[in-house]
């Protein structure tokens, strides 16, 4: 297993900020970059669409400045995530923009990236695929991706429903290439568990929205902190896809949470009209229990790194067992 150059010689920590729809913005982004993980964003979250651009110019001039007033620092690139789905109107615009800019990492999603991989290969990005099961990770690999995101259960947004250590195995089984694992991790201990397991990276989201530079409410933040897994409802019911929510979000806006009606993947949407819908109903994962305060991205990720470092140590501090 080994990661991407643009990886390994940018990386503090083995990170990947999740994009997250609506909380994932610029100011979110690029302290996740400065802090030495890739920060990343969809590109729906630019309304209206031609705000992409600015974005992308902002990003790429903001993140090469600081390289080259702190050329020993390690400052993560940024990543674009794009919905590859016939709902999303948008697609073409949008990557051809990351085309213009260079984005350095795509991430992508819902469906196989098809002509996404061959458009950032030309200019040497990097493209991830987001994958909840074994099929859907063979299917990316088929079309070119450089590193598979396998969204485990538990994770928030459009989680699957497999086991972290089930999922990683099956899939290290044909794939020897970089792995970002997704599944409520808050915590350095667990982000060195990814990598025992068999990953290369961890991919973190619902961390990062209890943090002062994430775009979400106030409320939602401290509904984060007033929360636990008990409170994270997994359901179909906002974008035909299978997600996790806060339950209180949910009540909330006067819906029943235990009797939500069913819906499926015929009504799929990520257009305009379901905006509303990821800001009201708030999407989590199921390590909100562990989250306890708001605090700059800087010093989340300073804290994950001081995690992951005293993690270790306690392994090789560990009995080991042998046979006689």
């Amino acid at each position: 297993m080994s990661l991407p150059k643009a990886l390994l010689d940018n990386l503090s920590l083995p990170v990947i900020g999740a994009p997250m729809f609506i909380v994932s913005q610029p100011q979110l982004v690029l302290a996740q970059c400065k802090a030495g993980i890739v920060g990343s964003f969809p590109a729906l979250n630019a309304r209206p669409k031609e705000l992409l651009d600015e974005w992308l110019t902002m990003l790429t001039e903001e993140i090469a400045a600081t390289r080259l007033a702190e050329p020993g620092r390690k400052i993560g690139p940024f990543a674009v995530n794009q919905i590859v789905h016939h709902s999303n109107d948008r697609l073409d615009h949008d990557v051809a923009l990351c085309v213009k800019h260079k984005v350095p990492m795509v991430i992508t999603s819902l469906r196989a990236p098809g002509d996404v991989v061959k458009e950032a290969h030309a200019y040497g990005g990097l493209v991830f695929h987001d994958v909840i099961n074994v099929r859907h990770a063979q299917k990316a690999l088929e079309a070119g991706v450089d590193g598979l995101i396998l969204v485990a259960a538990g994770a928030g947004g459009h989680a699957g429903t497999l086991s972290p250590f089930v999922l990683v195995s099956e899939v290290r089984r044909f794939w020897d290439g970089p792995i970002a694992l997704s599944g409520a991790m808050t915590h350095g201990r667990q982000i060195l568990a990814a990598q025992a397991m068999g990953a290369d990276l961890a991919y973190i989201g619902t961390r990062f929205i209890a943090t002062s530079e994430a775009n979400a409410a106030d409320a939602y933040k401290q509904m984060i902190l007033d929360s636990s897994a008990a409170d994270v409802v997994y359901t179909p019911y906002f974008t035909g896809v299978h997600g996790n929510y806060l339950r209180p979000s949910i009540l909330a806006q006067g819906l029943d949470p235990d009797n939500l009606p069913p819906r499926d993947k015929t009504s799929m949407s990520f257009g305009s009209d379901r905006t509303k819908a990821w800001r009201d109903i708030w999407g989590v994962g199921q390590g909100i229990g562990a989250i306890d305060e708001i605090a700059p991205v800087s010093e989340v990720v300073t804290r994950l790194k001081r995690e992951y470092r005293a993690a270790r140590g306690a392994l090789g501090a560990m009995t080991e067992f042998e046979d006689d």
